[in-house]
């Protein structure tokens, strides 16, 4: 019982760095993205 119990455990932690991992580099895309919208509009003025 405690076997499949630690499983379900590694198995949720995989999951969250999975996610973890896939936020980070939408934010790392996203915001050099908005780094240049706002350099370019920035410069626009």
């Amino acid at each position: 019982m405690s076997g499949e119990s630690g499983q379900g455990l590694a198995e949720y932690g995989m999951i969250l760095a999975l996610i973890a991992v896939a936020c980070i580099g939408a934010v790392r895309i996203l915001g050099s993205s908005i780094n240049g919208s706002v350099a370019w509009t920035s410069f626009g003025f």
